[in-house]
């Protein structure tokens, strides 16, 4: 079978020699298109590949398309909401993730966020320790429950809401179930996302939510930029200059976001969650292997069209 590695931003040449002897290993043929610029690119390089291996890069219904012998194709990191998992479905196309890769990475983010902006963005002035403060986890996943481990270390208090985890696996871990995402907004002095953006959460972090936070809350977002409502992100840091939101996913107006709240805003100048050597490796390693499996054996585990 051939194994495309299509990737925009390329992988570390650590995790591409990782994959290239897993997939060489199990013989198959690796093929390499890193650094495209243009879409013509990706349309030519997948015309006789059976299975990607992608990064951020959108895997459309033109892609798809385009890939007559495509069998399966496999998102290196958690977020999938790059592939078109309709159009793979309609193919009979297997499209997965790779889960929990790089959770380490963008919980140690969403920590060093928290205290980035608790010391005024590393600028003069007296800051806060986020020792003793209370942070809730929005989205008890694999990354909301390395935040909770991490910053329960570091001396918070840990409150966590997900509608599809039990109370008492929090309670387990030492964290706060909330009754309601209000109660926790309410209660806690930083919020970190960790939501898909699906549409029952695009633009459901809003005004309502936001503004319920305590005097010097902060707002810290390492999931999609699609869950925030800009229009009532903007009015309630008008309304509320206490308020802070620092993001790793740039917002649609990240500029004018800048510009009006220089001191309650910051955002990465690129997203940054995934971008460490181990992750990198981690999540590159991973999606050759579930393509190998899935040849191997037929292993969906990690499918997410089923």
């Amino acid at each position: 079978m051939k194994i495309l590695v299509a990737t925009e931003k390329p992988f570390a040449a650590a995790a591409v020699n990782g994959i290239r002897g897993i997939v060489e290993g199990a013989g198959h043929q690796l093929a390499l298109l890193e650094k495209y610029t243009e879409k013509s690119q990706l349309l030519q390089a997948v015309s006789d590949v059976d299975a990607m291996i992608v990064r951020s890069d959108k895997v459309t219904a033109e892609v798809i398309a385009a890939a007559p012998n495509l069998k399966i194709v496999v998102r290196a990191g958690a977020g999938y909401d790059n592939l078109d998992l309709a159009a793979c479905s309609e193919r009979g196309i297997v499209a997965m993730n790779t889960p929990g890769q790089n959770s380490n990475a963008v919980a140690e983010l969403a920590l060093a966020m928290m205290i980035f902006m608790s010391r005024n963005q590393f600028t003069p002035g007296t800051g806060v320790e986020i020792k003793g403060k209370k942070v809730g986890i929005q989205a008890y996943g694999n990354v909301g429950r390395l935040v909770a481990e991490k910053a329960k270390v570091l001396g918070m208090e840990v409150m966590a809401f997900d509608p599809f985890v039990p109370a008492e696996k929090m309670i387990e871990d030492g964290v706060t179930p909330a009754e309601s995402l209000e109660q926790m907004y309410e209660q806690c002095n930083y919020i970190s996302l960790h939501i898909p953006a699906i549409p029952a959460t695009i633009g459901s972090i809003n005004y309502n939510l936001v503004s319920r936070m305590p005097k010097n809350g902060c707002l810290v977002n390492t999931a999609r930029k699609e869950v925030i409502n800009e229009a009532e992100l903007e009015k309630v840091l008008t309304d509320r200059p206490d308020l802070k939101y620092v993001t790793d996913v740039a917002a649609v107006h990240q500029a004018d976001l800048d510009a009006k709240f220089p001191k309650q805003v910051f955002a990465t100048p690129k997203k940054m969650g995934a971008e460490t050597a181990e992750a990198n490796i981690n999540a590159g390693l991973a999606a050759a292997q579930q393509i190998c499996d899935y040849f191997a054996t037929g292993c969906t585990k990690f499918q997410l069209n089923k």
